[in-house]
C-alpha cells in the first residue's frame, strides 16, 4: 500500500500532447539560432533571449497547471522501473550537447540549430515512450 502511494506521482499524469516535442525542439533551435546575432547586434540577441525565456516560463507554468505535481527527472525517488529511464535521460543530455557543439564548430550555427531540433525532438519523444512503458510495468507490478 505504501509503495503504491509513493509511486502514484510517477504514474498519474496526462499524456504529453503531440506538439510538445517539436515545440521544445524548436525552442532549443531558436535559442541556438540567437547566437547568430551575438557579435552583430547585441540588442537583437538580448531581445531574442528575453522572448525565449518568457516563452519558457509560460510553458512551465502551463505544464505545472496541467500536470499538477509532476515529478521531474532527478528529483525524488522513482520506482525501480523508472529510475533507468531517468538515468538514460541524463546520460543523453551531454551526448546531444556534444553533437550540437560539434555541428556548430564544423558547420555553423544554422546547422547546429537544425541538429538540436532533430535531436531534442526525437530524444524527448523517445524518453516519453520509454517512460510510458516503464510506468506501465510499475502499474502492472503494483496491481
Amino acid at each position: 500500500m505504501v509503495e503504491r502511494a509513493e509511486a502514484a506521482p510517477y504514474l498519474r499524469y496526462p499524456p504529453t500532447p503531440w506538439w510538445y516535442f517539436p515545440a521544445v525542439g524548436l525552442w532549443v533551435a531558436a535559442l541556438i539560432g540567437t547566437f547568430t546575432w551575438w557579435r552583430e547586434n547585441v540588442g537583437l540577441f538580448v531581445g531574442a533571449l528575453a522572448v525565449l525565456i518568457a516563452v519558457e516560463v509560460l510553458a512551465i507554468v502551463v505544464l505545472q497547471r496541467r500536470h499538477g505535481a509532476l515529478p521531474m527527472p532527478g528529483r525524488g525517488t522513482p520506482p525501480a522501473e523508472i529510475a533507468p529511464v531517468w538515468r538514460g535521460y541524463f546520460l543523453g543530455l551531454p551526448v546531444v550537447a556534444a553533437a550540437v557543439a560539434l555541428a556548430w564548430w564544423l558547420l555553423g550555427i544554422p546547422v547546429a540549430a537544425g541538429v538540436a531540433f532533430v535531436l531534442v525532438t526525437g530524444g524527448l519523444a523517445l524518453y516519453e515512450q520509454r517512460y510510458t512503458r516503464a510506468a506501465a510495468r510499475v502499474r502492472e507490478r503494483l496491481g
